[in-house]
């Protein structure tokens, strides 16, 4: 329902209401005013008989009242009855009839007759006779010496005149209230457009500008009335709205700003933990190599140079062996070379809050994660102490054991890096585990030496724990590995707190 047929719903019934009630104020009051003329003038008759018949009240002059008495009946057609009646007795309600003329037939009510002689005050009633509703009027004329009502006096009028006027009142009233209606509903709809459909429609059209996306879209604000003010607030809220959104912006972008500056920091860590896994992994190749080819290598240099201090050699097997002896220096001092290219950096160790590297690292293997279908789960305990540890070193420990757990998990599966305090809160413990497939417990002993690996396809794999063991060497602490075949398997670091 619209506000235009809900204003002209209650506008209708509050005048509907109000005009009934008007009207029936107006109605009573028309009533009122003909009761009391009717009332006058059938005291103006009651007083003039009762004067004439106290004046004359012999015989002859009852005969001549009688006869004047008809004569005002002809003559008055609003008349309906006269009559003059005394009181015989007002024990026994008896009443004696004296003189009259009527249009109709009528006896009056003799207890009523007597209430009024003995109460000496005049009685007004309602009358139905033959030709309609009449009304009648019971005067007491009182003694001037002895005080006592001396007779009654009974006129009777016809009301038909009155309710004819009532009933064309009525009818004149519901004419003038239909049409005074239907003024006021044209009326109204002539203006509803004018004081509430026009300033309504350019509110509703600013909201759906602002709604659409036009945000400097505002209320005109030259009323002065209720409209103004409702524009004013709208303006007003819509100006903070802006405010919020401008600021919303702002904050978006520097939150973007933020996630890119986050995000190149996660990529250079993930370089550094890359290029570290890298220098280990060829560190302990170049290790391996120097072992292997520092032995033999030194042992031909060993020897030409005993075959060269031998002497008498001819003159070209001397060069030659002098040539071996070099190209074999050479060859060490490349090889010891090539050993300090691949060392890894030195360690710089620092107060290192072991929370914020755990969910740095869990953010830089969170894409291998989601490939891999794993669910990871960090649990660090609260107010844990820091502690004295290279923060790249660490994190590439945390990074090649997720590495290691996601391997053990090709079907998907759960891992969980929680960090704790030992019970002497001396130690600091982080561990990895999870539900992967487990290290059988023959080879367990051996997990932890360089290129050991299940996967014999790939001769570079089994560097990821070598790292992890000697990065934990580095800092001080020791590492233990848990495993149950088929269940899963947890890696345990300890590292001392800085104190």
């Amino acid at each position: 329902m619209t506000i235009r047929l809900r204003l002209i719903i209650v506008t209708v019934l509050g005048l509907v209401v109000t005009m009934a009630f008007w009207g029936w104020m107006q109605i009573r009051a028309l009533e009122g005013i003909l009761v009391e003329q009717q009332e006058r003038r059938l005291a103006s008759v009651a007083e003039t008989v009762s004067s004439y018949y106290s004046h004359f009240p012999t015989g002859v002059g009852l005969s001549t009242l009688d006869a004047t008495l008809k004569e005002q009946i002809q003559t008055d057609l609003r008349l309906a009855r006269i009559d003059i009646f005394t009181i015989v007795n007002y024990d026994i309600d008896y009443i004696e009839y004296m003189a009259g003329a009527g249009r109709v037939r009528y006896e009056w009510p003799e207890e009523l007759a007597s209430l009024v002689a003995a109460s000496r005050k005049p009685k007004y009633i309602l009358i139905k006779t033959e030709d309609g509703p009449a009304t009648g009027l019971l005067y007491p004329v009182i003694s001037e010496k002895s005080h006592k009502t001396q007779f009654v006096v009974g006129v009777i009028t016809f009301s038909r005149n009155y309710a004819e006027i009532i009933a064309r009142a009525q009818r004149l009233f519901l004419i003038s209230t239909v049409g005074l209606l239907l003024v006021i509903l044209i009326f109204l709809a002539a203006s509803y457009r004018l004081i509430i459909d026009r300033p309504l429609g350019v509110i509703i059209r600013t909201i759906d500008a602002f709604q659409s996306g036009r945000y400097l879209e505002r209320i005109p604000s030259d009323r002065h009335d209720e409209w103004g003010h409702l524009g004013e607030h709208f303006n007003s809220m819509a100006a903070e709205i802006e405010q919020v959104i401008a600021k919303n912006v702002e904050l978006t972008g520097n939150l973007e700003d933020r996630v890119r500056k986050e995000t190149q920091k996660a990529f250079e860590l993930q370089k550094q933990v890359d290029s570290l896994q890298r220098l280990a992994a060829m560190g302990y190749l170049t290790a391996t190599i120097a072992h292997d080819l520092g032995t033999p290598l030194h042992s031909i240099a060993g020897l030409a140079s005993l075959l060269q201090e031998r002497g008498n050699w001819p003159p070209d097997v001397d060069r030659k062996l002098g040539l071996i002896i070099q190209q074999t220096l050479r060859l060490q001092t490349v090889i010891r070379k090539a050993k300090l290219a691949t060392r890894p950096p030195e360690a710089h160790f620092e107060a290192v809050d072991v929370g914020e590297i755990i969910s740095e690292t869990a953010s830089l293997a969170e894409p291998l994660i989601i490939r891999a279908k794993t669910q990871i789960i960090i649990d660090c305990e609260n107010d844990l102490p820091n502690i004295n540890a290279d923060r790249n070193r660490i994190q590439t420990a945390l990074f090649n054991m997720i590495q290691n757990a996601l391997e053990a998990m090709p079907d998907g599966g759960r891992i969980k890096v929680s960090a704790k305090t030992t019970t002497d809160r001396k130690e600091l413990l982080i561990c990895v585990a999870d539900t992967g497939c487990g290290i059988p417990p023959e080879i367990i002993e051996r997990i932890c030496e360089p290129f050991f690996s299940t996967h014999e396809e790939d001769t570079f794999r089994g560097l990821g724990l070598s790292i992890v063991r000697d990065i934990v060497k580095l800092h001080g602490g020791r590492l233990e590995i848990r495993s149950v075949p088929g269940e899963g398997t947890e890696v345990d670091l300890y590292f001392p707190v800085r104190l």
